[in-house]
């Protein structure tokens, strides 16, 4: 565990600033963007009042404190430079929305760690829109189903991290619906480590995941997912069309993963982002095995020295109890 975190400064960022927006405006301030767990986000003002956003990868920036992830593991830790360039060209090329790509440096000349300069979008997040002007929700979601639309036209040769698929690479294991499984269990355990009542349930849900894991039935279809998409992670333009950000994991992998946090994320307004042909019994495993992971994830998580652990252990209350309902409703 990291435990001399702080946030960088205008002096800290000042090198990267001129090497990404050039030397003859200079960085005035910097604002530590709130929501980053795995990479530090920062807003740059010049001194001609334009801003950009900075993304840092390092350890004192990440609160999940992981060791170095593998990239052919489809779930593993979705942070770093390579991982965000590869989804970054990805997404423009398949004519999907996020903020451009300013600077990169992966060399570590201008900050003792990864980082990257992109364009700062000033529409603020499609979920505070969402709340800040009802009327206009409609318009944002249509919006944003479309975005999605294009996003979920694109498949790739294989499942995996677009960084890894993208190069000619593959994944570890068979199938989405193997990986996902496999995430589950290792998920109920970890929660069952942390919660007596995960570990009362544990039987219970091991059992569950193998049932719904059996009713799947195999697919060669891969498509190009988000892998955690909520109304935080997409950003407006000025003229209000999104733009996704937190992009590291991005992958090729079932639309059904994309659809179960779609649901869990956009609550009441989900139904304007409902996809056609979806399979029933993909959703049911992938639902029981992201409210197993929101537990498991959210419970390791403040282990460390995460600043707001509040949060974190009421989406961990709220999975488990939706875990268990799905056991219950499944008897």
């Amino acid at each position: 565990m990291t435990t001399t975190r702080r946030p960088l400064t205008t002096t800290d960022l000042a090198p990267l600033a001129r090497a990404a927006l050039g030397r003859s405006r200079a960085l005035t301030g910097v604002e530590r963007l709130r929501g980053g767990t795995k990479k530090g986000v920062y807003r740059l003002t010049l001194d001609d009042d334009s801003t950009a956003v900075a993304y840092v990868w390092s350890a004192d920036e990440d609160y999940w404190d992981q060791p170095d992830p593998d990239p052919r593991d489809v779930f593993s830790h979705g942070t770093g430079l390579g991982l965000f360039t590869a989804a970054h060209d990805r997404l423009t090329a398949a004519g999907v929305r996020t903020p451009r790509l300013r600077y990169a440096d992966s060399t570590h000349t201008h900050l003792p760690a990864d980082a990257a300069v992109v364009e700062d979008l000033t529409g603020g997040s499609l979920e505070d829109a969402l709340t800040r002007d009802p009327e206009q929700a409609p318009r944002a979601m249509e919006r944003t189903a479309e975005l999605l639309a294009t996003l979920h036209s694109h498949t790739g040769p294989r499942f995996g991290k677009v960084a890894v698929v993208d190069q000619g690479g593959s994944s570890y294991g068979v199938s989405c619906e193997q990986q996902v499984t496999e995430g589950a269990l290792r998920a109920v355990a970890e929660a069952a480590a942390r919660d007596p009542r995960a570990a009362a349930a544990r039987r219970e849900l091991e059992a569950e995941i193998h049932a719904l894991a059996a009713e799947v039935r195999p697919r060669d279809r891969h498509t190009l997912v988000h892998g955690e998409l909520g109304a935080d992670h997409i950003l407006l333009t000025p003229d209000g069309q999104p733009a996704l950000i937190d992009i590291e994991g991005l992958m090729y992998f079932d639309a059904e993963h994309e659809h179960v946090f779609l649901r869990l994320r956009f609550g009441p307004h989900y139904d304007a982002l409902r996809a056609p042909g979806l399979d029933e019994a993909r959703l049911r495993l992938y639902r029981l095995a992201m409210h197993i992971g929101l537990v498991s994830g959210p419970l390791t998580l403040i282990e460390g020295d995460f600043p707001h652990p509040e949060r974190m252990r009421e989406i961990a209350e709220h999975n488990l109890h939706q875990a268990v309902s799905l056991l219950k409703s499944a008897s």
